[in-house]
């Protein structure tokens, strides 16, 4: 059985590491980012994040139930690094918007922690507060709460899909990345129109589209979606 986690204030040591330093949740995430940006996440275990923290693998059960719980947290940082300066404008649209662009840069700002974070849910601060901001948005804006409901939900599952795609890309070995893009140049861009009519003739466009995230695109159908029906409500 998982051993239960105190709070921060009594957990934290006592003394420094060797090196000087205090260990504490946010530090443990930090150092925890920062290996999965650089070695992947088959180089995040406790033995690593210990030898990285100057701390014996053990003393990171103080802080965090196991590895799936720093997970968790990690998950959390990346979502409060997303909100962290935002402020509400009480324009929805603009509002939902800049939440989701923010949310999906903070994932693909860290990829490797991102293809690992994105499909969970830890139900930590972060993640609360930024459902909680969400759901306001749309109920201020109007929407009843089945319809703030549907278009959370789509709005959610959007941003981080994508925020995981675009994330899996850029996690890829350079060579393969490298690769990946040049396809549609090598390949698509030279498909005869004779056996391939519409790709040719959209080959020059998808060359240079399809190297971007259609995020942005498909965030802006979504709003474009939800506003249509937010005006089809019936007036109070």
């Amino acid at each position: 059985m998982p051993k239960p986690v105190v709070p921060e204030e009594r957990r934290r040591r006592r003394r420094p590491t060797k090196s000087g330093t205090v260990l504490s949740e946010r530090l443990i995430v930090e150092t925890a980012l920062r290996m999965l940006r650089e070695h992947g996440s088959a180089g995040l275990t406790a033995r690593r994040l210990g030898l990285a923290l100057d701390a014996d693998p053990s003393t990171l059960y103080r802080y965090f139930r196991g590895m799936d719980d720093l997970t968790l947290a990690i998950g959390d940082a990346l979502i409060g690094q997303a909100l962290g300066g935002w402020a509400p404008t009480r324009e929805w649209r603009t509002d939902l918007r800049a939440v989701g662009l923010r949310i999906h840069a903070a994932y693909v700002e860290h990829p490797q922690a991102a293809v690992l974070t994105a499909s969970r849910v830890s139900g930590r601060a972060h993640e609360l507060a930024a459902d909680e901001a969400v759901l306001d948005i749309l109920r201020t804006a109007g929407f009843p709460v089945p319809d703030a409901v549907r278009v959370y939900h789509a709005f959610v599952d959007t941003t981080l899909a994508f925020a995981a795609l675009d994330a899996a890309s850029l996690a890829l070995p350079s060579a393969s990345l490298r690769a990946d893009e040049e396809m549609w140049r090598s390949t698509y861009a030279r498909l005869p129109a004779t056996t391939h009519p519409r790709i040719a003739e959209a080959a020059p466009l998808l060359a240079t589209r399809m190297l971007t995230s259609a995020y942005p695109t498909a965030l802006d159908m979504l709003l474009d979606s939800a506003a249509a029906q937010l005006d089809g409500l019936p007036g109070e």
